[in-house]
């Protein structure tokens, strides 16, 4: 692993068991932990959140851990779940294989086996694949903008190997992301670049081109960043792109220049003001597609 991986997974820790030593468990939410949905351990479990006397399905959110790829896991999300499930819906809460040993497109193929659990166990747990709202942050961002991308252009999705699951994508929440992966794969690969994708993918691989598949078809699209998210810069041009696309979507910069607790990601922090309000935000977004 490159030395940026290792600080990156050693700094994340330390500042996510912090942070969330902090914060106790949203009341009124019933938990299923820990269920397999693959055969790789730890690297397969998931998480299933539902408001307490859920007896009917749910519009369902999937979400994808950030981590720069090589780090996290669902248990740093648990919280921000339980609280977004608060909110009426069936959350979905899972960890996959990491880089560097497992490199570019595994986390995808990983998405698509938690969404294949969803739709073969949708009715034991109250969720609705016909209403389903993927969200990311940071890598977890660039790897639902990219899924979302292959669930919603056949061509692009015969590029790679998956079944896809008979499930329907009402909406993307990407927070805090970058998105144009292709750009990140052109140049010299260092550190987590080279973690993911490694030295012999090439660049022009058809498969890093997700703004190029991007179509009409795209999911709605809520995006967030925050006045001191490192990835800022990202947001407002994505949500440009999908705008010209013809795909429905919003964008908006929480926090302000004075405030640096507003930061990368910092809606998983759900004691901040500014993150009970992005996420506020973001369901009635999700509300508005589901």
């Amino acid at each position: 692993m490159s030395l940026q991986g290792l600080s990156l997974r050693y700094q994340s820790a330390k500042s996510d068991r912090m942070r969330d030593a902090a914060i106790p468990l949203p009341a009124g939410v019933t938990q299923c932990r820990n269920i397999s949905y693959g055969s790789y351990g730890d690297s397969s479990l998931l998480d299933v959140y539902c408001p307490d006397g859920t007896d009917a399905p749910l519009p369902t959110i999937v979400s994808i851990h950030g981590g720069g790829y090589v780090y996290g896991t669902k248990e740093v999300y648990r919280r921000y779940g339980m609280d977004m499930a608060r909110r009426g819906f069936a959350f979905v809460n899972f960890n996959y294989r990491l880089a560097p040993k497992w490199k570019f497109p595994t986390p995808l193929a990983d998405t698509n086996a938690v969404l294949q659990w969803v739709e073969k166990n949708a009715q034991r747990y109250h969720l609705d694949p016909d209403r389903i709202i993927l969200v990311g942050d940071s890598a977890g961002a660039q790897l639902a903008s990219q899924y979302a991308a292959i669930h919603t252009n056949p061509k692009y999705a015969s590029l790679f190997a998956l079944n896809l699951p008979n499930v329907r994508i009402r909406a993307v929440g990407l927070n805090c992301g970058m998105y144009d992966l292709a750009a990140q794969a052109s140049g010299e690969r260092k550190g987590i670049q080279l973690d993911y994708l490694g030295k012999a993918l090439p660049a022009n691989d058809p498969r890093l081109q997700v703004l190029d598949a991007i179509t009409e078809n795209y999911p709605p699209a809520y995006l967030v960043t925050s006045c001191h998210d490192f990835l800022r810069a990202n947001a407002e041009p994505m949500y440009r792109f999908l705008e010209e696309k013809g795909v429905p979507c919003a964008w908006k910069c929480y926090g302000s220049e004075s405030d640096e607790t507003v930061g990368h990601v910092f809606h998983v922090n759900i004691l901040l003001p500014d993150a009970v309000t992005c996420n506020d935000d973001a369901a009635a977004f999700f509300r508005k597609y589901v």
